[in-house]
């Protein structure tokens, strides 16, 4: 079964610094029947304000996975680690037993983001970050593993998480197709983060999200030139 969540209907959330779009319950937006996905707890749509960002705050037990649709994002933490991530890459944060850390958008133009969260296997994992930049225009009409954590992943130059799940990405050329496949008792969470989309034909939009369950394939088809995220879940 595939279901649509509309972006119109996403949580919201507005300041002079940030406007946010939330996917499921998240902060104060609560929505009784969007409280993550399996361990998918978080998939939020920021857009940052140049010179501005998050002031230095911590987390911890959390899988945290900020994929970056424009501009770029800098990232610094109490562990010594800096760094810039720019549009079509990732960054990945295990929190594990804890991390003190800042995002800022220290660019001239808006950074627009996905924050995605997922739980981690086990609590109390050593906190770490990593940044990696992912090919562009080569992999265009195919889709790319970004994060995993699932044993067939190791050694594919995705960044690990400390989940048995993976986030995949695309760019789709319109008229372009893909599918993947989806392991029996898995799910699917998939955001089209440009363009338009046909999924097993149904019709997912410009930043749209859809939960996708007791599929074990999924066709897409893009309807316009589509750049699309799928995090694939047990």
């Amino acid at each position: 079964m595939i279901n649509v969540i509309p972006f119109d209907s996403l949580g919201q959330f507005q300041n002079d610094w940030l406007a946010a779009r939330y996917h499921f319950s998240f902060a104060n937006h609560h929505h009784p029947d969007r409280n993550g996905f399996g361990p998918l707890l978080v998939w939020n749509d920021d857009a940052i304000q140049p010179g501005t960002g998050f002031p230095r705050h911590g987390h911890r037990d959390m899988e945290i996975i900020t994929y970056v649709r424009e501009g770029a994002i800098t990232h610094e933490d109490h562990l010594g680690n800096q760094g810039r991530t720019v549009a079509g890459d990732i960054q990945v944060m295990s929190a594990g037993k804890g991390i003190l850390h800042a995002e800022f958008n220290r660019e001239s133009e808006v950074t627009r983001i996905f924050q995605i969260w997922i739980m981690p296997d086990a609590a109390g994992h050593s906190p770490r970050w990593e940044t990696r930049a992912f090919p562009k225009g080569e992999a265009a009409g195919r889709l790319v593993t970004l994060a995993s954590g699932r044993e067939a992943d190791k050694g594919s130059g995705a960044l690990w998480i400390n989940q048995d799940a993976a986030l995949i990405g695309g760019t789709l050329p319109e008229g372009a197709t893909a599918a993947y496949d989806i392991e029996s008792g898995r799910r699917a969470y998939l955001v089209v983060a440009k363009g338009r989309l046909r999924v097993n034909g149904v019709e997912v939009g410009e930043r749209d999200g859809a939960t996708i369950e007791g599929v074990d394939r999924i066709e897409i088809v893009a309807a316009a030139d589509a750049e699309v995220l799928i995090a694939d879940l047990p």
